[in-house]
């Protein structure tokens, strides 16, 4: 695989996974504007693992704080002692991952690709920019991740599964619903970030089966570099967004995401036979 392939595969996923910009819908219009031949499941398993392990590293705190309370609660339980923040945190990300589990068996068995079209990707990622705008500037931003409640982290998970529509932006539609919350900016990427860790593994672990399956082991070691580009990539982008979301608004990736979307829809409609 030729090095800039690798490097823009690596960047594409690495970058646009984790900011509200829809990295599904960046990663099916690389191959159609560049002309490459699809990379592969490994490639596609190594850019998730690469992506998997920067946010992992990112919140190690609270990971590690997370595994903590799972053990504390089996002291505290019999004594009755209120548990740890952290220990109904997971319990939370929990309830917002379950949504979207359920409904991406039942769209990869049933729908396959049905949602991968330009038109379907220019209006979603138009659609949803605009919801988060409205979500970021009419809402409140006084409340912390910790006053995500259950109900609303089952709302989060709701929302979650529009995030299977090419386009959508799974990282954009979660902070959406966050922010619609009165979540402040930090805290519901916060969240939407420590959710994306078992939605990732989880779509790590089907791709992986997939390949189990196919027994395909072509490009190891362009995976490996793969991997650790789009580690990189990750952690800068994520470094990134945080510190900036510590002052500003989600408005530059909203800007982004409207230029993009109306690129789309105008090849879409003005040039219906355009082999896109």
């Amino acid at each position: 695989m030729p090095l800039l392939q690798m490097l823009t595969l690596a960047a594409v996923q690495g970058i646009t996974e984790f900011l509200p910009v829809s990295s599904s819908a960046h990663l099916i219009l690389v191959p159609k504007l560049t002309g490459w031949p699809d990379q592969g499941l490994l490639i596609d398993v190594a850019v998730h693992v690469g992506t998997l392990l920067a946010v992992i590293l990112y919140f190690w705190k609270d990971n590690l704080a997370m595994i903590s309370a799972i053990f504390q609660s089996f002291r505290q339980l019999p004594n009755r002692n209120p548990l740890n923040p952290e220990f109904w945190l997971m319990i939370k990300l929990v309830l917002a991952t379950i949504p979207v589990l359920i409904a991406g068996y039942i769209i990869n068995r049933y729908l396959g690709n049905a949602f991968r079209s330009l038109e379907v990707i220019g209006w979603t990622t138009l659609c949803f920019a605009l919801l988060l705008l409205i979500a970021d500037k009419l809402s409140m931003t006084i409340r912390e991740i910790n006053h995500i409640t259950f109900k609303g982290a089952i709302v989060i998970g709701l929302f979650q599964i529009l995030a299977l529509i090419p386009g959508t932006s799974r990282a954009g539609i979660t902070m959406t619903a966050a922010r619609f919350q009165g979540i402040e900016r930090r805290d519901a990427a916060r969240f939407s970030l420590l959710l994306s860790i078992p939605v990732i593994f989880a779509a790590g672990c089907l791709k992986s089966f997939d390949l189990y399956i196919l027994g395909n082991q072509a490009y190891f070691k362009e995976a490996l570099v793969i991997a650790a580009l789009s580690f990189g990539f990750a952690m800068t982008a994520i470094s990134l967004m945080m510190f900036w979301l510590r002052n500003f608004s989600y408005t530059p990736f909203v800007v982004y995401r409207i230029a993009l979307g109306a690129t789309l829809l105008f090849i879409t409609y003005k040039f219906p036979h355009f082999q896109f």
